[in-house]
């Protein structure tokens, strides 16, 4: 079913704004999650918040995006993709404009989760707006702008944030309410579009996948506060355990499951899905907490952003070489090559201490940047190309579903990390105020930065272990799917 969109604008020019729509909001969605980031310590200190309610900042967002992705992209088919992209964007954008004006952790916390339910219909309706308004070449270019446009929010975020900050850590949501609000009024002229005999959306399974995150999380942000062995802890990560087990089950009896868990019988599949998870979660941890480090050593909000640029720029730039990179190495290659950039840049990030140089640092930033440039170039056409055709739409939403949970679980894990680590030198009220970017004394500032060093070794063992995994599922060229990957045939 399809409905012209308004006569005031001519076809040519209301596809343009359709499209327009949904980049811009596809720009914002990145960009809400690295700009807040550099002003996390302003607001914990204007509103005086505890490290949880500082985390869910972040992981209530990123979980609950991460949950819904899938099942709102049913939503969208069945109800209408104008439809559920407008009220993802306009929620989005409310939810941003009240976050600007409130004075309470807990209701912005809850604001965030709502703002996660909307950019997953944001993303899973401007996507299917875009195939279904888009063919041929321009399809290719237009989908190759999409990925350009998460990237630029994810490299503009930070500057903007930091340019911003001597506004206040309000200013970067008054930004993106009012970006928000730009692609409310060019999605206007959206073609209304759906499929009423599209399934229904999978709500167990999003219940389950969604409540796992949101424990997992839960258990995280506990084990820094308390420790890993503390009974609450457990029980957290028990009952993690618990839920994934049940979304498995709801997922096998599912006639049309969100997430076909299914196709993890395919060894270059599992791979390929564990490779976004690892890649985006060291990218997240460096995006949220090496600006965190560099203000508890007296860094000025705009400064850490600064130092954080040669991060963000290869990640932007290096995935629009895709085609070059292609025509000279294979996908394997890239896939197992992104990866080992990332470790060594990891590795190399030890360097990085209290009041260290950003020219010291730039180096291994660049590095884990480019390699997480490379493996973004390639790794979406390879999660599709392992799948059988009439599989390739579940196999994208579940690549990107692995993407997000990445991130969400990166801030929650990270911060326990550097709390723990940190708090066995000092003390778990310093540890708390250095992870919230306050000014720490020298001492509590020294065992931040060794948390920080284990933090980025686990960062470059868990990309050494991606690419392990992933050449030791391609590693036969005389096997079949292995060769369709490297081709991008597949």
């Amino acid at each position: 079913m399809v409905s012209d969109p308004p006569a005031s604008m001519a076809p040519g020019m209301a596809s343009r704004a359709s499209i327009g729509a949904v980049l811009l909001a596809s720009f914002f969605l990145p960009f809400a999650v690295t700009g807040p980031a550099i002003v996390l310590p302003g607001m914990a200190a204007d509103l005086n918040a505890s490290s949880a309610g500082t985390q869910w900042v972040q992981n209530s967002y990123n979980a609950i995006f991460a949950a819904t992705v899938l099942a709102t992209g049913s939503l969208a088919d069945r109800f209408g993709r104008r439809l559920v992209l407008r009220t993802g964007i306009a929620t989005f954008g409310l939810a941003m404009a009240l976050i600007a004006v409130s004075s309470n952790i807990l209701v912005i916390d809850v604001l965030r989760g709502v703002q996660g339910l909307a950019a997953g219909a944001t993303v899973s309706a401007g996507s299917a707006v875009l195939a279904h308004s888009t063919s041929g070449p321009r399809r290719v270019r237009v989908f190759g702008l999409l990925g350009a446009s998460f990237g630029g929010g994810t490299a503009a975020g930070p500057l903007v944030a930091g340019a911003l900050a001597p506004l206040g850590w309000r200013s970067i949501f008054v930004v993106i309410a009012l970006g928000a609000a730009i692609a409310f009024i060019a999605s206007r002229y959206t073609q209304a579009s759906s499929d009423p005999s599209a399934p229904r959306p999978d709500l167990p399974g999003m219940a389950c996948f969604g409540g796992a995150l949101l424990v997992l999380s839960l258990g995280f942000i506990r084990a820094g506060e308390a420790g890993w062995s503390n009974l609450w802890t457990l029980l957290a990560f028990a009952v993690t355990i618990l839920l994934l087990g049940v979304f498995v089950l709801v997922e096998l009896r599912s006639s049309h499951p969100m997430f076909d868990v299914r196709l993890f019988r395919r060894p270059s599949f599992t791979a390929l899905m564990c490779l976004p998870f690892s890649v985006t979660f060291g990218l997240a941890a460096l995006n949220v907490f090496l600006p965190v480090f560099l203000q508890s050593g007296g860094a000025s909000p705009w400064r850490a952003a600064v130092e954080l640029t040669p991060l963000e720029v290869p990640v932007l730039l290096v995935p629009l070489a895709a085609r070059w990179l292609t025509s000279r190495w294979s996908m394997r290659t890239l896939l197992v090559a992104g990866p080992v950039l990332i470790a060594a840049g990891s590795f190399w990030l030890v360097v990085v201490d209290r009041g260290t140089s950003a020219w010291v640092s730039a180096p291994p930033l660049l590095l884990f940047g480019v390699g997480v440039g490379m493996a973004f170039s390639v790794m979406d056409n390879a999660a599709v190309s392992t799948v059988p055709v009439d599989k390739s739409g579940s196999a994208a939403g579940m690549f990107n579903t692995m993407r997000i949970t990445g991130e969400s679980l990166a801030v929650a894990a990270t911060a326990a990390v550097l709390i723990s680590v940190t708090a066995a030198r000092t003390s778990t009220t310093q540890a708390v105020a250095a992870v919230q970017g306050r000014h720490v004394p020298v001492t509590t500032g020294q065992a931040f930065a060794d948390a920080l060093h284990v933090v980025v070794i686990g960062l470059g063992v868990l990309a050494l272990v991606g690419a392990i995994l992933t050449a030791w599922a391609l590693r036969s060229s005389h096997d079949t799917e292995a060769d369709e990957v490297r081709a991008g045939t597949r």
